[in-house]
């Protein structure tokens, strides 16, 4: 092209593998012409640029600008010499291209890893659960609930999407550690006398070692969780007694979630307790064995607590964490 304005505007539509410029144009020079071209867009940074020139001061002088030039030639122009040097551009674009396409298809199959490491990684949080579980007179359905409505409260508190899902996720392992308690205890029928509830204690803890030292932060997460879902409010809790907001914020609002499906849930110990009554209980307890604000959040989305306590029925089988 005759005009370097006119190449300008071609190259906003149009990639091209290699510019070859005269230093002199009249309407502008040949750098000015490069200067603008590699701020197009951020892949012409790479495109090979070839500058022909009678004086090559005035190019050198302009030292900013020096490392935006591939190659230069001298006039008067050695045909020969020319379409070599192009030749050896043009190579150079091309192994660009592979190379940067070698990269895209690196970064597609790290995310595909990524991805499939993350899947595993919920799988095992899962089986961990359900190993605990099955030990336990709780059922899976109480761990989908407590674990939706833990989302819930989150949402209800602002928290982001992504810490959303994070707690939704970590918070079936809060009682990883009961894996480690007797079954003695940890299927007696009746109250636990004060020896054996210093065992059943141990359980906070117990999955706090099980998890913890992970470069997982969902393992690192549900760790906190684990440890501290059984500190209260105001200090009477285990096993740390632990004071407001000394207690991890996730650990605050599981511990609503889990204390309410708990109570709204048969046991061989004890008959479900009603909606009502569930609820007003985390209203007396409020300030004293739970955060406020959680409890406040969780009756924000009472509609969406309602819609989960439905749909995660104990004899109803949906498995959706």
């Amino acid at each position: 092209m005759k005009s370097l304005k006119k190449a300008l505007a071609w190259s906003e539509t149009n990639e091209p593998d290699l510019v070859l410029i005269d230093y002199v144009m009249p309407d502008i020079d040949g750098l000015e012409f490069i200067e603008r071209f590699r701020a197009i867009h951020k892949s012409y940074q790479e495109i090979p640029v070839m500058i022909l020139t009678g004086d090559i001061d005035n190019i050198v002088s302009h030292k900013g600008l020096i490392f935006d030039i591939n190659d230069f030639l001298i006039k008067p122009i050695d045909e020969d010499e020319l379409f070599t040097r192009i030749k050896k551009l043009l190579l150079f674009r091309e192994c660009q291209i592979e190379s940067s396409d070698h990269m895209k298809w690196l970064e597609i199959e790290i995310r595909k890893e990524r991805i499939e490491l993350i899947q595993s990684e919920k799988e095992m949080v899962l089986r961990l659960s359900k190993a605990a579980e099955h030990r336990d007179p709780e059922t899976g359905q109480h761990l989908l609930r407590m674990a939706n409505y833990s989302r819930l409260i989150a949402r209800e508190l602002g928290l982001s999407e992504c810490e959303q899902v994070l707690i939704l996720e970590a918070a079936p392992m809060h009682d990883i550690g009961k894996i480690g308690t007797p079954d003695m205890i940890l299927l007696k029928p009746g109250r636990l006398n004060e020896e054996e509830f210093f065992i059943m204690k141990q359980h906070a803890v117990s999955g706090y070692n099980i998890l913890s030292n992970s470069y997982s932060l969902l393992i690192q997460t549900a760790s906190i969780v684990a440890l501290n879902h059984h500190e209260k409010f105001d200090g009477t809790g285990y096993p740390n007694a632990l004071k407001g907001e000394e207690i991890p914020f996730y650990a605050r609002i599981v511990a609503v979630a889990d204390v309410f499906d708990a109570l709204t849930s048969e046991r061989p110990y004890k008959k479900a307790w009603s909606l009502d009554d569930a609820s007003q209980f985390l209203r007396d307890n409020s300030g004293s064995h739970f955060d406020p604000k959680c409890v406040e959040a969780f009756f924000k989305a009472w509609d969406d607590v309602l819609e989960i306590h439905a749909l995660y029925q104990d004899d109803v089988i949906v498995d959706s964490i």
